[in-house]
């Protein structure tokens, strides 16, 4: 949102190459970043604070030493995991053996869809997009788990009624049978069914799915909030 030149070295002109309008600059986009406070030891703005400080007083030569102090931090530890056998294990990149190249764990090459998705936003170093029909996913899981526990459970009551049926008397199926009993309608289950079958709640992943949301839902209101002033 500046001015940008072209000095030409041969004759030593200076052109004028953009030179934005009041119209552009209101429409800059708002940076938003972690606060500084908030960051861990090894995020780009903490950890190049003093090249960065350096820079911005025009000092090279302090700038050139706070660089090599950082690059030297880094050949010793590296180093050091070298000696003692530890394997660097990075949170958020992965190495590809074909292409011999690191690559970001969860990158996400698939087309923008305007009509599902709704937002991207990073957290924790994580890009993650918002999308209407997460909740929908959400409720085809819980559908799901309550599915295969009442297989589990029809599974285990069958194996019941095999047991009691080789220890009785063919005349004492019928009572067996009654000691062991299963769902009579799978497909009319409800949202309390798992109460029903003896399950007090769905798996581990619904609950953190659901904790997941509520974070996101969260994120997406600031997001929009932005974009409402941009627009604005």
């Amino acid at each position: 949102d500046g001015e940008v030149h072209i000095n030409e070295l041969k004759n030593g002109n200076t052109e004028m190459f953009w030179n934005p309008t009041s119209e552009v600059r209101r429409q800059r986009l708002k940076r938003h970043i972690v606060l500084f406070e908030e960051q861990t030891d090894f995020e780009s703005e903490r950890l190049w604070q003093h090249v960065t400080s350096a820079i911005n007083k025009g000092d090279q030569h302090k700038a050139t030493q706070e660089k090599f102090v950082l690059e030297e931090e880094q050949r010793n530890a590296a180093r050091e995991r070298r000696e003692s056998g530890t394997e660097w294990k990075p949170l958020l990149f992965r190495h590809d053996a074909g292409t011999n190249e690191w690559r970001y764990k969860y990158e996400d090459l698939r087309p923008w869809d305007p009509l599902n998705d709704i937002a991207q936003f990073e957290k924790d170093g994580i890009l993650q997009t918002m999308e209407r029909h997460l909740s929908t996913r959400m409720s085809n899981h819980k559908a799901t788990c309550i599915n295969n526990q009442i297989t589990r459970h029809k599974r285990s009551a069958k194996d019941c009624r095999r047991r009691k049926t080789s220890d009785q008397p063919s005349n004492h199926s019928q009572n067996t049978e009654s000691s062991c009993s299963t769902p009579e309608s799978v497909q009319e289950l409800s949202d309390d069914d798992g109460k029903y079958l003896g399950f007090e709640s769905l798996c581990a992943q619904c609950g953190k799915e659901m904790n997941h949301l509520k974070e996101i839902h969260s994120a997406v209101l600031s997001l929009q909030k932005a974009q409402q002033d941009i627009h604005r």
